[in-house]
């Protein structure tokens, strides 16, 4: 074959190739570049994920303190937390659930039950002792009262002695449980009356008051404040091996559910209670707005006292204000610690709910606090309903739907 004759030759077979797009084939390596470029990021990766875990498994198998090992922390998101709804004079606040939407919040579990009712067939407090009290009410037998007692078991017992109405009428202080769940104590006019809940004991002590209303343990569960209008006495329920007086005259307060130990809220500051029966400054109340009026006792914690305020005039920094402003007020009592404040909301337009869930205006005496679940967790009673404020998170649960007249919790009601 002749050099001259390649050339033609070449040509021709090349016309019967498909012309390639020189476009076509540089986006595909570019593809296909990008393509092994993420590979080996990915791979990258993997392998540093690898090194970082088999490192915090050297760490944590070699028990070396290594300062400079510190694993990323990515703090989780709590949807149970709820936020502050503002801060009056510094002190952090929440609105309350309004009125009619008490039935819809979680429930925090009790030996109340769903519904605190009064029950039937109840055995006598002799043939069922108790181990700790979670509750008291009463049942009305006209001109007469007996106690319930609602063990931590969810059993109940009946007191064998009957009470007669006081002045204001039911015989039932929010704080007749003493702090160790044991005793329930009852004003009565001219006496005291005591339950032990252990023994089925009942004690009768002579009081040199007739107008006997409140009782207010002190944290050793063996003295018990009783008041009445402008008078107050300590009186010892336990043995005492120092020669002390069983009942001595302390100071009192017009209102006698002002005298609580070992704190009361009252006169625009914190009062501790001292052995001699008077009452110290303990601290300054900032409260956001002057007191009208403090509603029901005041009960303490370590850390904290609880009390009700109705305040005088509407708080600028709450949008519910339909109603006179009540304040769950829950005051520390550490300096290390804040203060914080509940206010009851006003109600929601629920006209198409049944009747007996239908909303109303908390007006000033339809709501009070009963004590405490734990320590970071007060409990309130709203008309018809008892519920839970945990100061951590800020929520509000119900506790039970109210069906008796009215109630005294003990430390039973938690676990």
């Amino acid at each position: 074959m002749r050099r001259e004759d390649v050339q033609p030759m070449l040509a021709k077979a090349s016309d019967r190739l498909p012309e390639p797009d020189l476009a076509d084939a540089a986006w595909a390596a570019g593809v296909e570049t990008r393509r092994r470029r993420r590979r080996s990021i990915l791979i990258g990766l993997i392998a540093a994920v690898l090194i970082a875990v088999i490192a915090a498994i050297g760490v944590g198998l070699s028990g070396d303190d290594n300062s400079q090992f510190i694993p990323p922390i990515t703090p989780p998101s709590n949807p149970e937390i709820r936020a502050p709804d503002g801060q009056i004079n510094g002190i952090d606040f929440w609105v309350a659930p309004p009125s009619g939407s008490e039935r819809f919040l979680d429930r925090l579990e009790t030996p109340l039950g769903d519904r605190l009712q009064l029950p039937d067939n109840v055995e006598p407090l002799a043939d069922r002792p108790l181990d700790r009290i979670a509750a008291v009410v009463l049942e009305d037998r006209g001109d007469r009262y007996v106690p319930l007692l609602l063990g931590s078991d969810s059993s109940w017992a009946r007191a064998d002695v009957e009470l007669l109405p006081i002045r204001t009428g039911t015989p039932l202080s929010s704080g007749a449980v003493s702090p160790d769940g044991r005793i329930a104590a009852f004003p009565q006019p001219g006496e005291l009356v005591t339950v032990d809940a252990a023994t089925a004991e009942v004690f009768r002590i002579k009081m040199p008051a007739r107008d006997i209303r409140s009782v207010s343990w002190l944290p050793d569960a063996q003295r018990v404040l009783v008041s009445g209008p402008g008078v107050a006495y300590r009186v010892l329920v336990g043995e005492s091996g120092t020669g002390e007086e069983p009942l001595v005259a302390i100071a009192g307060a017009a209102d006698p559910s002002a005298v609580t130990a070992p704190f009361r809220l009252d006169k625009g500051a914190v009062l501790r209670y001292m052995v001699g029966g008077q009452w110290i400054v303990d601290s300054a109340l900032q409260l956001p707005l002057p007191v009208r009026s403090w509603v029901g006792q005041t009960f303490s914690t370590d850390s904290a006292a609880a009390r009700l305020f109705v305040a005088d005039g509407l708080i600028p920094a709450v949008t519910t204000n339909a109603s006179q402003p009540q304040v769950v007020a829950a005051i520390s009592t550490l300096q290390a610690q804040p203060s914080r404040l509940l206010v009851l909301g006003d109600p929601t337009v629920m006209s198409s709910a049944p009747p007996m869930d239908r909303p109303y205006v908390r007006e000033p005496g339809c709501c009070a606090v009963l004590g405490w679940y734990d320590h970071d967790t007060p409990l309130f009673e709203v008309r018809g309903w008892v519920l839970a404020w945990d100061l951590n998170s800020g929520r509000v649960r119900r506790v039970t739907e109210l069906a008796v007249a009215g109630l005294a919790v003990g430390p039973g009601i938690r676990p």
